[in-house]
């Protein structure tokens, strides 16, 4: 827990000459959380008690969430610091790997992963699929998009401008056409943000364009995982690995925040409403910490219980009332 861990982070701080920030959002099963626009005020405050390092380390463990928020966090950190790094001790993909490309360089553990930027995009024109009865919009992968067109070049030989139209036209009596309008302004919003994001890396400028590509469309899937020796010898990009003192530091910290937000064990309201019903629970989805600025945590409350269903008599169904979300500040 926090007091057990602000012995870590000073001794992180004093390894690194730094002053460090912990950021951690939730991928526990059915209590994910995503970087998002909220973060900005809290790690404000942070840095405001900060006021001023020669570096900052950034502790990064998160699945993605909103691209424009990278820009925007590297930005206001960069505000406090000649140098920002970032320490990775397991997850950091998608937007956290965005985020990492505007650090000076990224300390990665044996297990710790960046994956590919490409994004997905969701709105109103999205399509809709049954799932359990129920209509839901998907999101529209760009590299699906481009796969498919490619698919349609490449393995089928389609060259020529009227087939390609009629391609085209196919696609869009799935998709609509301002759906992948959105993919298209997408795609270029985060090229650009990639491109911008790495002139603050310390890389050859000569070697951006490859590792954009790569991030963005040649990785093939948005699962795929970049582990360190790949980051370093095949991207190119400025990776320095752990000694020993440092990594014992790094998994100390991430394995308690771990066992803090119950990472590895899902939230599942149906056995939960089983042991007690009704069921009132608190879910830690996401953290932002420092030595002295205290904690701000994402938190989720609410109550689970078993409720009659009047349609269906004599069948009950599970309701989770949600009755609190929101950031939180701790001392």
């Amino acid at each position: 827990m926090r007091l057990q861990r602000i012995a870590d982070y000073k001794k992180l701080e004093e390894l690194r000459g730094s002053k460090l920030l912990v950021y951690v959002t939730s991928d526990r099963t059915n209590a994910e959380a995503s970087i998002g626009a909220d973060i900005i005020a809290p790690f404000a405050n942070h840095l405001d008690i900060i006021k001023k390092a020669d570096k900052i380390s950034l502790f990064l463990y998160s699945n993605g969430g909103n691209t424009l928020t990278a820009w925007n966090l590297v930005s206001l950190i960069r505000n406090y610091c000649k140098e920002l790094e970032i320490i990775i001790p397991f997850k950091c993909q998608s937007t956290a790997t965005l985020i990492s490309l505007g650090a000076n360089r990224i300390v990665m553990t044996k297990q710790a992963t960046l994956g590919p930027i490409d994004p997905s995009t969701n709105g109103p024109t999205n399509p809709e699929v049954n799932f359990g009865g129920q209509m839901i919009k998907i999101p529209v992968s760009v590299e699906h998009v481009n796969g498919f067109i490619d698919m349609a070049k490449n393995d089928f030989g389609i060259s020529n401008e009227k087939e390609m139209s009629e391609i085209f036209l196919k696609l869009t009596e799935h998709i609509h056409p301002l759906a992948l309008g959105h993919v298209y302004k997408s795609k270029a919003q985060i090229t650009m943000l990639a491109e911008k994001l790495l002139q603050f890396h310390e890389i050859d400028a000569e070697n951006i364009p490859k590792i954009v590509k790569f991030l963005c469309s040649d990785s093939g899937s948005h699962d795929y995982t970049i582990n360190r020796v790949e980051a370093k010898d095949e991207l190119g990009l400025n990776v320095e690995k752990p000694n020993d003192e440092l990594y014992d530091v790094i998994k100390s910290i991430y394995m308690d925040i771990e066992t803090e937000m119950e990472l590895r064990t899902p939230f599942n309201p149906t056995y939960l409403v089983n042991q007690r019903n009704p069921y009132d629970y608190e879910l830690r989805r996401a953290l932002i910490e420092s030595v002295d600025g205290g904690t701000d945590v994402f938190q989720s409350t609410g109550q689970i219980i078993i409720a009659s269903n009047p349609s269906n008599p004599g069948h009950n169904y599970v309701s989770d009332n949600r009755i609190f979300e929101g950031w939180i500040h701790e001392n």
